[in-house]
């Protein structure tokens, strides 16, 4: 599995649509989504197009119009948005539950590598079918306020940039980490 730039900017336009539900902002005008999350605009509108038409978001026209969640957050597993937009798990296709294609191995039935993959799919769909988009809203505004705390105490102290990643940023570790 390979998250595309569509797949990647499908899933951070949720997570803001779901912050704002959250806050309570309501609707984001689609060019205020696109300057936040910094996505090229036509992109974008193609992006929320698909997602409208599977009942993720809806649109409102007019003056103050813009997109919002269509459904709860705690309804909307990240598999399910990863799916729709990139289409298959596996990373390839003989290990594909949704998109299964046969493969030019000789003797599929026991390929070591096939079994492999099918780890590896199983491992990722586990993963992304087990998070909904509320959980992800609340690990990133926890980490957001979790930085401004810690921005406060160093205040005259540059903060360092991380640049690469740590085990210690992860999903898992930040879920279970005590909100402050």
């Amino acid at each position: 599995m390979k998250l595309t730039k569509r797949g990647e900017y499908a899933l951070r336009t949720l997570i803001r649509l779901g912050i704002a539900d959250r806050q309570g902002e309501g609707v984001i005008s689609v060019s205020m989504l696109a300057d936040q999350e910094k996505l090229p605009f036509k992109f974008l509108e193609a992006i929320l197009f698909e997602l409208r038409q599977a009942g993720y978001v809806e649109s409102l026209r007019g003056k103050h119009g813009g997109a919002r969640l269509a459904r709860p957050a705690k309804t909307i597993k990240m598999g399910e948005i990863v799916r729709l937009i990139d289409g298959k798990l596996a990373p390839i296709g003989c290990a594909s539950e949704t998109e299964y294609e046969k493969c030019t191995c000789p003797d599929e039935e026991h390929c070591g590598l096939r079994m492999l993959m099918i780890d590896v799919r199983n491992a990722i769909a586990n993963i992304l079918d087990r998070y909904t988009l509320e959980h992800v809203v609340e690990v990133t505004l926890r980490k957001q306020e979790q930085q401004a705390a810690a921005t406060k105490k160093t205040a005259k102290k540059r903060p360092t940039k991380v640049l690469h990643a740590d085990p210690a940023d992860g999903f898992l570790a930040a879920l279970l980490s005590p909100a402050t």
